[in-house]
């Protein structure tokens, strides 16, 4: 597995590579600078698992208010910069726990080489990204469009400017809203280096198209043991990254914890409104912390056979349903009331 040899680096006070877990990433999507609404949005994500964070730092009113933010989060915070190497160094000084940049977009040697020495006077990580959309302007000529191997040139390209600068705390991400052309990108990159890598599908797309596109794209690249940590971009709410991250980690076996909930496609059987109920449970299992797996089934006939692989699970009727535990009918229940008395089963599991 190419996750195990790959170099341990710190963020904060969590650590990535070397087989650690695989952390989950967001970003915020509300103006740095207004840290109250940074803050409660950061707040909602840690609340659903988000594990680290990042913040655009468009401008040195940004920069500044990391200092404060970070006194009112519990996660760590990386700081995006995209061209000015001041913002850069300002995070630095503002206490940001990594930093993202790209240093072909950065400048001069001089200017990478006054963030790198900022960093390493604070021992900051730093993230190489690269992506579809910023790579050098003749690898793109000269490859007659965005190729993986002109994303890891260029990866591997930066990350030596920063080691020649004797820097090696270091981070690196490639991405491309081509799924396909991501996912060989990162096969290419591990074979050439032990940094840890970010992983993700850029510009995924809506709620829709960028989960499908995550999930199809993440799957690839993590089940080869490649990726060290991850995110889920959308157009959206970024909390609804973060369910949809750790729905892909637990359905790879690379996450335990948290109720999975399964149910049916409905059919001409189904005498409920079943889609309501399952966006309802999946919903009302959030909050409740344990590792079980929850089936819903749309009709009583073949209801407890189906949820036999299930820790507990509801199967409807016609005006009342069932509450089935490992497949076997525990009893049956009022329709209107199958929800409530499935949450009040979870609340006292006992293993």
């Amino acid at each position: 597995m190419y996750r195990d040899n790959t170099k341990v680096v710190q963020i904060g006070d969590r650590v990535i590579g070397g087989g650690n877990p695989i952390l989950i990433q967001s970003m915020t999507n509300t103006r740095t600078e207004d840290v109250a609404a940074t803050v409660e949005q950061i707040h909602r994500l840690e609340a659903v698992g988000c594990e680290i964070i990042r913040c655009t730092v468009p401008t040195i009113e940004a920069a500044h208010a990391l200092t404060e933010i970070k006194k009112q989060i519990s996660i760590p915070l990386v700081a995006d910069i995209h061209f000015d190497y001041k913002m850069a160094i300002a995070a630095i000084e503002a206490g940001a726990d990594k930093i993202r940049i790209n240093p072909g977009n950065i400048g001069s040697l001089d200017r990478v080489r006054a963030v790198v020495d900022a960093a390493r006077e604070r021992n900051v990580p730093i993230r190489v990204g690269v992506n579809g959309g910023s790579l050098e302007k003749e690898i793109v000529e000269r490859d007659h469009g965005v190729t993986a191997e002109g994303l890891v040139e260029s990866a591997l390209h930066q990350t030596a400017v920063i080691e020649d600068m004797g820097y090696d705390n270091l981070v690196i991400s490639i991405k491309s809203s081509n799924v396909m052309l991501c996912a060989k990108a990162h096969e290419l990159l591990a074979q050439k280096t032990n940094y840890p890598l970010h992983v993700g599908i850029t510009e995924a797309g809506t709620l829709y198209s960028g989960n499908i596109k995550s999930a199809v794209g993440l799957g690839m690249i993590l089940s080869q043991g490649i990726g060290d940590t991850i995110r889920v971009s959308l157009t959206g709410d970024p909390v609804e990254e973060i369910k949809s991250a750790k729905l892909i980690l637990r359905t790879l076996g690379l996450r335990q914890g948290g109720i999975e909930v399964v149910s049916c496609p409905t059919c001409g059987r189904t005498k409920i409104d079943l889609i309501g109920l399952a966006n309802q449970v999946e919903n009302m299992v959030a909050d409740i912390p344990l590792n079980l797996k929850v089936a819903v089934m749309g009709c009583i006939v073949n209801g407890p056979g189906e949820a036999k692989e299930a820790d507990i699970g509801i199967a409807g009727g016609k005006g009342e349903g069932l509450l089935i535990k490992k497949g076997e009918v525990v009893r049956k229940v009022p329709e209107d009331q199958l929800l409530s008395v499935l949450r009040e089963e979870l609340l006292h599991w006992e293993n």
